[in-house]
């Protein structure tokens, strides 16, 4: 699938890359005079030390990359295992509803260490921190909405996640037919987890407000947007912005 929403988060001021390992697909953005064929080697090898100890633990673990229920990892189990699992919990589903936030917010804050200005986006979930005020577009699939509304982010709410669950658009599992839940929180685990429970809710046009509020009751959730063909309701710390 062509990762068209790419577009929507781009920034001008900064140098995007992308790096890929395996399912992991990531665009990142860093300051331009950050930028360097070191840094994306460097980016590389945190995105492989995210998801090697996830990929052991599941092979002794299966049920945890199965289950669509909040689920307990066992003992000593990794920490964005655990991480995972208590995003998914809160939000009640299961824990791999948060693993694109997960690695998007940890590859985010490990690069923050180089480039003050950093948007990782992975898949639609996005870890976004720095300096300046950002706008980062909202895809909604052929609802009118689509690509003419834009959050502004500042950077006293940033680090911020800012994930993105759809029933219409993307391969992601959804029960839903939302066109766009895009959940705002600064930690991007949960806002992943949140996004898809709240995604679930929407069975049609009537359930944006249900789901809204659903996702606005989850503690550690800041910010709330629901598009579902022309309807819209929206919560929190979200500042839209026309495109």
């Amino acid at each position: 699938m062509e990762r068209f929403y790419r577009l929507s988060h781009r920034q001008e001021d900064l140098v995007h890359f992308q790096v890929v390992v395996k399912e992991t697909d990531l665009d990142i953005g860093v300051r331009r005079e950050r930028f360097s064929p070191e840094l994306v080697r460097r980016a590389e090898e945190i995105v492989r030390a995210c998801r090697a100890p996830l990929e052991e633990y599941v092979k002794r673990d299966p049920a945890f990359l199965r289950s669509l229920v909040p689920y307990d990892p066992l003992p000593g189990a990794p920490e964005m295992v655990v991480e995972m699992a208590r995003a998914a919990r809160a939000a009640g589903v299961g824990p791999m509803a948060a693993v694109a936030g997960a690695i998007a917010g940890r590859v985010g804050r490990a690069l923050a260490r180089f480039s003050r200005d950093v948007v990782v986006e992975n898949g639609g979930d996005i870890y976004i921190c720095g300096t300046r005020t950002r706008r980062v577009g909202v895809y909604a699939g052929s609802s009118p909405f689509s690509g003419r509304l834009a959050v502004e982010v500042r950077p006293q709410d940033m680090p911020l996640g800012i994930c993105t669950s759809s029933g219409t658009v993307g391969h992601s599992l959804s029960f839903g037919v939302a066109d766009a839940v895009v959940v705002l929180s600064p930690n991007a685990a949960l806002a992943d987890a949140v996004a898809t429970a709240a995604g679930n809710l929407v069975k049609g046009p009537e359930q944006v407000q249900e789901a809204v509020d659903f996702a606005a009751s989850i503690p550690g959730v800041t910010g709330v947007l629901v598009i579902c063909r022309d309807r819209l309701a929206v919560w929190g710390r979200v500042r839209l912005l026309p495109v």
